[in-house]
């Protein structure tokens, strides 16, 4: 029997996230809303497109009106306004009207792209969320943000939109290439970095579960990693106060992102931002010294990045600046009081932040020593 969470708004239900190890019951759970009537358009990447599609489409082919696939290149390149307007046009072109649904099956490029689409797409059609990485299933397939990058700024364009639901398939996770999977645990030990010390040790206790890829490790991980965010999404739906929190390591993460052209992955560089935000967190008498690098060692275990070459620190400083997350000239930056307990400070100083991406970069003079 699969396991079903569901996320309110105003002590109301407004999608369910369901976790199956399959895509069987996918036509099951859309019957719900009436796809018999509807056009089915399922958007994909280049990627994605070779290993799921054909089968979500196989499941999906005998129950609704019609169905399509469009498929983009992969690759966080492809998030951008051009990838909207080509999308438009493909429903445009295939008469596409608001009664009709698009499926998201991919990872956050796909459903961030897909359900900006679906907000603006004749002023709103209904979305699905079918998320197929671990950064994806954790992360960005809950919550209702949606957006594309908008030159060097990442997520700028965008619209808080709600699925009418989240499928996910755990066993898409094995497929993933190791890159690609740990990338997604950076965001799983986000959750228990800012809102709960069990789920941390919980991490850490089943490191050898989580690197073998064991079933139903993975399904507990991410049911516990949607149930934390669920509770901060609910409270503050839009991001007016405490979802802030979800963003701990990311506002230097997007800047190394961007700086690197995204030759990293973003779970990679949230990896490396949280590095540089815990550390600021130590020397804002926030954390201890020894609170601070068993937080910066556990990354490693998980084949992430602690430290990074190949960089400027001043133009890293620079792209902060421009973070979506700024309030005024004060970026809403996320810090630790310790390990379950994460704190929303408008008071950190650009030196301050200068200081945690040093912390990070492991320059050439570093290697001569």
């Amino acid at each position: 029997m699969s396991q079903r969470l569901t996320i309110n708004q105003n002590n109301k239900p407004i999608y369910d996230i369901v976790y199956e190890h399959d895509f069987e019951e996918l036509a099951n759970e859309l019957a719900a809303f009436d796809i018999a009537d509807k056009k089915l358009c399922v958007i994909t990447d280049s990627k994605v497109k070779g290993l799921y599609a054909d089968e979500v489409c196989s499941v999906l082919k005998d129950r609704c009106k019609m169905l399509v696939v469009y498929a983009f290149a992969d690759g966080e390149q492809s998030k951008n306004l051009d990838t909207v307007k080509d999308i438009y046009a493909f429903l445009i072109e295939n008469k596409f009207e608001r009664n009709d649904m698009l499926l998201a099956l991919g990872g956050g490029v796909v459903g961030d792209t897909t359900g900006f689409v679906a907000a603006t797409y004749l002023r709103g059609v209904d979305f699905v969320q079918i998320p197929t990485t671990l950064l994806a299933q954790v992360d960005s397939s809950v919550g209702g943000k949606t957006g594309v990058d908008f030159d060097q700024y990442k997520n700028m364009v965008g619209a808080f939109y709600m699925p009418k639901l989240v499928y996910m398939n755990i066993a898409a996770l094995k497929t993933l290439d190791d890159r690609q999977y740990y990338s997604g645990i950076a965001e799983v030990m986000k959750y228990g970095l800012i809102k709960n010390a069990n789920f941390y040790e919980w991490i850490i206790d089943s490191m050898y579960e989580i690197h073998e890829r064991d079933i139903e490790t993975l399904e507990e991980m991410v049911l516990k990693s949607c149930t934390y965010k669920k509770i901060v999404v609910e409270k503050d739906p839009t991001e007016k106060g405490e979802r802030a929190i979800l963003n701990f390591g990311h506002t230097i993460g997007h800047a190394i992102e961007k700086y690197k052209n995204f030759e990293l992955m973003h779970g990679e560089c949230v990896a490396l931002g949280s590095v540089a935000a815990a550390y600021i967190s130590w020397q804002k008498g926030l954390l201890t010294k020894e609170e601070y690098y068993e937080i910066r060692d556990m990354f490693v275990p998980f084949n992430l990045p602690i430290s990074i070459d190949k960089i400027n620190p001043e133009e890293i400083l620079a792209l902060t600046a421009s973070d979506k997350k700024m309030e005024g000239d004060r970026i809403k930056f996320i810090l630790l009081k310790k390990v379950g307990k994460a704190v929303i400070d408008t008071s950190v100083t650009k030196d301050e932040i200068k200081a945690g991406i040093h912390e990070i970069y492991f320059s050439e003079e570093d290697w001569d020593e």
